[in-house]
């Protein structure tokens, strides 16, 4: 009896286990479609990268504009709404240096244990802001925080929007500069989709002096190994 009750709670707690694993990865894992179809790479027959940024525009995105224009470097910012309302111009360079926009939002929510209805009415917010003040209409999406939840399905079903994971991501948050770059190079292949931040949250005049240092590093050493630098959209079309 002992025994078979040992085994009993045994099997529970395997049962808890690995029902908080797979939790864990549907809600963050960078392969996961549970919660909404979503991509992680692009097309990996071809030499290129897709570098993006979450959380902007903040007052130093027209640092990252100056950096990725040396390299003739497209990339794609998902941005939030909120942020977009507080630095409309910015917000229209981006646009205007020929980079992409993607939806990361209008509040920058963590979206586990929020309402269906909370979900998507924020990105849709976020998609209203695009369209009146920018005049485009993302097709992308990236989660706050890379955390999806319920609804997100039947959000990006309703909005159009695709998720995007990433290949790597730089940790640029909360490393130095030097490291943020290795960590990024280091894991580049091909079709990578590199996850850097040129904001922080919601955050006014945030500290992002790492990323901006990073990344000059990060563009030079990649075309170096031969890489071309793509937008997530362009990234994920198949060669012909």
């Amino acid at each position: 009896m002992i025994l078979s009750d040992q085994l009993g709670a045994e099997g529970v707690a395997s049962g808890f286990f690995l029902a908080g694993g797979l939790m864990a990865y549907a809600v963050r894992g960078r392969t996961s479609q549970i919660f909404g179809p979503s991509v992680w790479r692009g097309d990996a027959r071809r030499r290129s990268v897709a570098i993006t940024f979450d959380d902007g525009p903040s007052e130093s995105t027209p640092e990252f504009l100056e950096v990725l224009r040396e390299y003739s470097a497209p990339a794609t910012f998902f941005q939030c709404g909120t942020n977009v309302r507080r630095l409309t111009e910015v917000a229209r360079a981006v646009l205007a240096a020929g980079h992409e926009i993607g939806n990361h939002s209008d509040t920058h929510p963590l979206c586990c244990f929020r309402p269906r209805r909370f979900i998507e009415d924020d990105f849709a917010r976020a998609q209203d802001c695009f369209s009146d003040i920018l005049g485009v209409k993302p097709k992308l999406l990236r989660a706050p925080f890379g955390v999806r939840w319920f609804g997100y399905r039947a959000m990006q079903r309703k909005l159009g929007l695709l998720g995007v994971m990433w290949t790597v991501i730089g940790r640029d948050w909360k490393l130095p500069s030097r490291a943020i770059a290795a960590r990024v190079v280091t894991a580049a292949r091909n079709g990578a989709i590199i996850c850097l931040h040129d904001g922080r949250n919601l955050s006014e005049r945030p500290d992002v002096r790492n990323s901006v240092e990073a990344l000059k590093y990060i563009l030079p050493a990649l075309q170096e190994q031969g890489y071309q630098f793509e937008t997530v959209s362009q990234i994920l079309c198949p060669m012909t």
